[in-house]
């Protein structure tokens, strides 16, 4: 991560809307292997 912003300024806050995102983000692939009958997350499920 501070390699892609390594140039940029970084909020206080920045992280934890992040953590928010990467959450929402692994509950929507969960959501949608497991809609396939699958227990095992893909990369397709992104």
């Amino acid at each position: 991560m501070k390699e892609a912003l390594e140039e940029k300024n970084v909020a206080s806050d920045f992280y934890d809307a992040l953590d928010e995102k990467v959450e929402d983000l692994l509950d929507d692939a969960a959501r949608r292997a497991e809609e396939n009958g699958r227990k095992t997350v893909q990369p397709r499920d992104l």
